[in-house]
């Protein structure tokens, strides 16, 4: 995987989140990875984070907006669809599961080094998916 540009490594995460296999992150984010967004850290805590969502919103799509790369630093604008069904994530510990439809908007940044993601953060609008999901 170290042959792949930054840009790449960000994209194979991407095809593999839409594509809803088990998510295999060994060869894309390093096991230590530093998480400047709040969560678990390392690849194991991206995996944790990454399964809370597709539990309390799934099954989720994502819908990508932008992807620019500039060097070893890539930033994601996606939207992740998805049906609120539980509320097992701190951000939602007080709102009942409504089963109604959701948008939640991500501006990510990822720092690649050596093919593997080192480094993350993120930006959320998180008020905007509460307003969702309280109606």
């Amino acid at each position: 995987m170290s042959g792949r540009s930054a840009r790449g490594v960000v994209e194979e995460l991407l095809r593999r989140q839409q594509a809803s296999e088990d998510l295999v992150l060994d060869d894309l984010v390093a096991e230590d990875m530093i998480n400047h967004a709040a969560g678990p850290q390392g690849r194991s805590g991206l995996a944790r984070i990454l399964s809370n969502i597709d539990h309390d919103l799934g099954p989720v799509t994502l819908e990508q907006h932008h992807l620019v790369g500039d060097g070893d630093i890539v930033a994601q604008h996606v939207t992740l669809h998805g049906t609120h069904r539980a509320s097992t994530m701190p951000l939602l510990a007080d709102v009942v599961p409504s089963c109604r439809p959701a948008a939640w908007t991500f501006i990510h940044l990822w720092r690649v080094a050596d093919g593997m993601i080192v480094e993350h953060w993120a930006c959320r609008d998180d008020m905007g998916l509460l307003d969702q999901l309280r109606g």
